[in-house]
């Protein structure tokens, strides 16, 4: 019998300032939360099986850095980037987003081998959501 290959899991770390709020965004956009690793300070937000992006309160999350907690909404700390399967799940997800009460970037990415997109979720944090054509990856 072989053992499963291990699979390296990324978890992003957010700060929030209406956790409640950050919740209910992420879940109209089609994430689940993970009740087991979620409580009154964070949320566990699947992303993929790989991927767990975990909310947490400002204060909770100072708990974690002696580092003053960045203003996303003015000063920019990390790009997150999530694949997408096609352009349509580029769009789509980016439209959940607005819908859902997040600020949508007016820059496409679209050279045709790639397009992409962006949004601010509600505490500001920059997603980019981005499809590449397999034949281009392939070289």
């Amino acid at each position: 019998m072989t053992a499963t290959p291990y699979q390296q899991m990324v978890f992003l770390n957010l700060p929030v300032n209406d956790l409640d709020a950050s919740k209910k965004f992420f879940t109209e956009l089609g994430y689940s939360i993970n009740a087991q690793f979620s409580d009154e300070n964070a949320a566990s937000v699947v992303i993929s099986d790989t991927i767990v992006a975990m909310l947490l309160t400002k204060p909770f999350y100072s708990t974690f850095t002696k580092k003053d907690i960045a203003d996303a909404t003015t000063t920019s700390e990390v790009l997150i980037c999530l694949s997408a399967e096609s352009r349509e799940k580029v769009d789509e997800l980016v439209e959940k987003a607005a819908a859902a009460g997040g600020t949508v970037s007016d820059k496409v990415q679209d050279p045709g081998f790639m397009y992409g997109r962006a949004f601010d979720d509600l505490d500001g944090h920059t997603w980019e959501v981005v499809w590449m054509d397999p034949a281009a990856l392939a070289g």
